[in-house]
C-alpha cells in the first residue's frame, strides 16, 4: 500500500474570506520552534506506526508553506528520512503563494529536495483576485509561474472558478489564459460557501451572490470540455493533468491508501497498534505546540476506523477518480459487497458505468457523488 507523510504549515499572511482551511494569522513566529514541533510529531508517529513503509510522497500543505524558509523545509525532508525508508523518486510537492514567491526562496526549495510545486493562483482577473482577498495580482501571478515552472519540472496551477457574477464567457477566456501557460496539471475548484467564513455571512445577507446550480453545473461542463481539448483531462473531479502528470501524493487518499499527517489540523490514516487508525492534530497552533512538547505529539484524535467506515470512505474516494472503483479488490479488501440492485439502479439512472469489476461515475455521477454513495451503501 502506498505511504505518504503530508506536512500542515498554518500560517498565511491574510486569511482568504472563502477559506476553511486551518490557517492562522500571526504578526511574528518563531519558524525553528515550530519545525521542531513538527519534527517531534514525526518522531512520534513514526515510533508509534505498526511497521514504517516506504515514503513515496510528502506534501507541505497549508496555510502558505511558502512563507517557510528553504532550511526549515530542509530539516522536515530530513527527518523524514532518517524516520522512514525513501522511494527512489518520491514526489515533494510544496504549496505556493504568489505573493511569497521569490527566485531565490524557490532555488532554496529545490536544493532542500522539494521538485513539485502547486501555485495558488485562485483566478487570472485582478478584480476578482482582491474579492477572493488574494494579496497578489495577475502581474504577479504569471511571474510566480514563470519562476516555478524555470526551477522545477512539475508545476500545478490552481483556479477557483463559479466566483460571484461570474459567466461562462469570462470562465472559458480564463481558463483558456491558463491552459496557455503550458503546466502539465491543474487543480480547478468550483468556490463553495464554508460555514463560519466572511463569505458564508456575506452571502446569508444577500450581499454576496454566486453562480446558481444550473450555471455552476455550465461552467464545470465548459471545463470539462476545454481541459480534455487540451490533453488535461480530469483525473478526479477537480484535478486534470496530462497522463503520468497527476500528483501522486492525493492519488494516495483518493486510492484509499496511508498516510501521515502532522502539524496544527493535520489528518492522517496510518496503522497504530495493527489497526487502521484516524488521526487528527489540534488546529490552534499555540495549543497544538504545547501540546507537542509537553507529550511529544499534538493529536487531539486517533480512532480506530471500522471495516464498515473503512469501505464507505474507500468508496467515496475511489469514485471521485476518473480510474473508479476496482470492485474484486475493494470486496477483498473490506470483506463485503455493494448491494447489486443499488448498483444497477445507479447505472441505469446514468450515475454509473460498470466495465467488468471496474466501477466509474459518470460526469453526472461525479456532480451528485454524495448522492450515489449514499444510495449504495
Amino acid at each position: 500500500m502506498s505511504f505518504g507523510v503530508y506536512v500542515h504549515w498554518p500560517f498565511c499572511a491574510a486569511k482568504c474570506p472563502y477559506c476553511d482551511f486551518n490557517s492562522h494569522v500571526r504578526t511574528a513566529i518563531d519558524e525553528d520552534g515550530w519545525v521542531d514541533g513538527i519534527l517531534a510529531e514525526l518522531d512520534w508517529v513514526a515510533a508509534n506506526q505498526a511497521e514504517r513503509p516506504v515514503v513515496e510522497t510528502i506534501f507541505f500543505g497549508g496555510g502558505t508553506p511558502s512563507l517557510m524558509a528553504g532550511k526549515s523545509v530542509g530539516r522536515v525532508l530530513q527527518k523524514i528520512a532518517a524516520l522512514w525508508p525513501m522511494a527512489n523518486d518520491p514526489e515533494i510537492t510544496l504549496e505556493a503563494n504568489p505573493a511569497s514567491a521569490d527566485a531565490a526562496r524557490f532555488a532554496d526549495y529545490r536544493a532542500a529536495g522539494v521538485n513539485r510545486v502547486s501555485l495558488g493562483v485562485q483566478a487570472l482577473n485582478d478584480a476578482d483576485l482582491k474579492k477572493l482577498g488574494r494579496l497578489h495580482d495577475v502581474a504577479e501571478a504569471e511571474a510566480a509561474l514563470a519562476m516555478a515552472m524555470r526551477q522545477f519540472s512539475r508545476v500545478s496551477l490552481d483556479l477557483i472558478y463559479a466566483r460571484p457574477d461570474q459567466s461562462d464567457a469570462a470562465w472559458r477566456t480564463e481558463l483558456k489564459q491558463a491552459l496557455d501557460f503550458g503546466t502539465d496539471h491543474l487543480s480547478l475548484y468550483q468556490l463553495t460557501i464554508e460555514p463560519e467564513t466572511p463569505y458564508a455571512l456575506l452571502h446569508r445577507n444577500g450581499q454576496l451572490q454566486i453562480p446558481g446550480e444550473d450555471l455552476a453545473a455550465g461552467l464545470y461542463e465548459t471545463t470539462q470540455e476545454l481541459t480534455e481539448a487540451a490533453g488535461i483531462p480530469a483525473y478526479e473531479i477537480s484535478n486534470h493533468a496530462r497522463p503520468g502528470q497527476e500528483s501522486r501524493h492525493n492519488l494516495i487518499y483518493w486510492r484509499y491508501g496511508e498516510y501521515a499527517g502532522v502539524g496544527p489540523g493535520a489528518h492522517g490514516r496510518i496503522n497504530l497498534g495493527g489497526r487502521r487508525t484516524a488521526t487528527a492534530a489540534i488546529k490552534l497552533p499555540e495549543r497544538w505546540r504545547d501540546t507537542v512538547a509537553k507529550v511529544g505529539h499534538g493529536l487531539s484524535d486517533m480512532t480506530p476506523v471500522s471495516n464498515e467506515e473503512a469501505a464507505r470512505e474507500h468508496l467515496l474516494m475511489n469514485l471521485r477518480l476518473a480510474e473508479g472503483l476496482d470492485l474484486a479488490a475493494y470486496e477483498k479488501r473490506w470483506s463485503t459487497q455493494l448491494n447489486a440492485a443499488k448498483v444497477t439502479a445507479m447505472i441505469e439512472q446514468g450515475f454509473l458505468i460498470r466495465d467488468n469489476d471496474r466501477l466509474t461515475a459518470t460526469p453526472n455521477g461525479r456532480l451528485l457523488l454524495n448522492r450515489v454513495i449514499e444510495e449504495l451503501l
